[in-house]
């Protein structure tokens, strides 16, 4: 995204997040975080470390930069919902530590992950912290108690959503008898990739209402009505690129990560899904169901006990290339991301006009994704 319209909003993005996760707990942070403790800076060191060290590796940004773009779609303008993004790259951030210490993941973003660089102690109270400290910037919004409520119930609800998410998928690789379906897969990413984008969409809404007195006159239920919709478009994209990440972990392999580590995971995937529920017979050894998932089993065993350099690990990837699952599901996931782009495309949602500049950044937000 360099020298871009979406690179300059992204810097906007950092700006503000840096602010709220610096590298040091000097210059005020303490008492604004901690109000009424005398508390060395230094006791909060293992809080702010670890969380700045993955921040600071980078990332694309896009749920924040999703929350700014569908605010000035609506409003014309994002300012009014930046102070409000690290309340997204934030939740998402602190989501990462857990889920690779849940994991057992050695890496992210190419870097040791937190858990492996500062101790699992550290790293489960830093992760958490995250989360907590993501808050602050609804305590220093720029709007009125109710609205503030609301955002605090909004974010709790898609933190809860996101968190049982989590525990189908974790439910899921600890025993590989139970299999999911594909509906409830896509079900599953809904709740754990999609609750953040939804809630950036309806955040950016939410954000726009209070910033625009056209909004306003037009009724809270007209907003509430295009949170709905766009809110159910971001969950779409979010389930998409989850599907297409796992595509990706088959394939090319995830930047940061080692191609395969959902094998050593024991993730059942979409791919995985898709080629042990197929009724054709894709390849001679996998002649019915039950051949298909003890071979799938033993692939999974061999990962988890000898890494993705097992060698099951790439002869289960070539298998499900061979039978056309990873196709199948890098398909559905496009189809995903191009319902919910015409959705963020449209010149207007619940009645309320899009900004055209602003929808053709979403395009570019959606597109640059890929």
């Amino acid at each position: 995204m360099k020298h871009s319209p979406l690179s300059e909003k992204i810097d906007g993005i950092e700006a503000v997040l840096y602010d709220i996760l610096p590298t040091s707990a000097g210059g005020g942070w303490m008492d604004a975080v901690f109000p009424h403790l005398d508390v060395s800076p230094a006791a909060a060191r293992h809080l702010i470390e670890p969380a700045y060290d993955l921040v600071r590796r980078g990332g694309k940004r896009w749920r924040p930069l999703l929350a700014l773009l569908v605010c000035g779609a609506l409003d014309g303008s994002e300012q009014g919902c930046l102070p409000l993004t690290p309340l997204l790259e934030l939740s998402h951030n602190a989501s990462l530590i857990h889920d690779d210490i849940e994991d057992h993941s050695d890496t992210r973003r190419g870097e040791p992950a937190v858990h492996i660089k500062y101790g699992e102690d550290i790293g489960i109270n830093s992760g958490s912290f995250l989360y907590f400290l993501a808050l602050c910037c609804i305590d220093a919004w720029n709007a009125g108690a109710e609205r503030k409520n609301g955002m605090y119930r909004l974010w709790a609800e898609h933190m809860r959503r996101l968190h049982l998410g989590q525990s189908m998928d974790i439910a899921w690789h600890r025993d590989f008898d139970v299999i999911p379906g594909a509906d409830e897969y896509r079900a599953m990413c809904g709740l754990k990739t999609g609750s953040l984008a939804r809630l950036a969409a309806m955040i950016g809404v939410q954000a726009a209402f209070i910033a625009s007195p056209r909004l306003q006159e037009a009724g809270a239920s007209k907003t509430d009505e295009a949170a709905c919709l766009l809110g159910a478009a971001a969950e779409k994209l979010g389930v998409g690129f989850q599907i297409l990440d796992d595509v990706k972990n088959l394939t090319a392999g995830n930047p940061g990560k080692k191609r395969g580590d959902d094998i050593v995971e024991g993730k059942k995937s979409l791919p995985v899904i898709l080629y042990l529920q197929a009724d054709c017979e894709d390849v001679e050894r996998d002649a019915d169901g039950a051949s298909k998932k003890q071979f799938v089993r033993r692939c999974f065993q061999s990962a988890r006990e000898n890494g993705a350099a097992a060698p099951e690990v790439e002869e289960l990837i070539a298998l499900l290339k061979a039978s056309g699952a990873i196709a199948r599901a890098r398909a559905q996931g496009e189809a995903l991301i191009e319902e919910a782009k015409s959705i963020f495309g449209r010149e207007t949602c619940a009645g309320l006009p899009m900004n055209h500049d602003y929808r053709g950044l979403l395009a570019a937000l959606i597109d640059s994704m890929g």
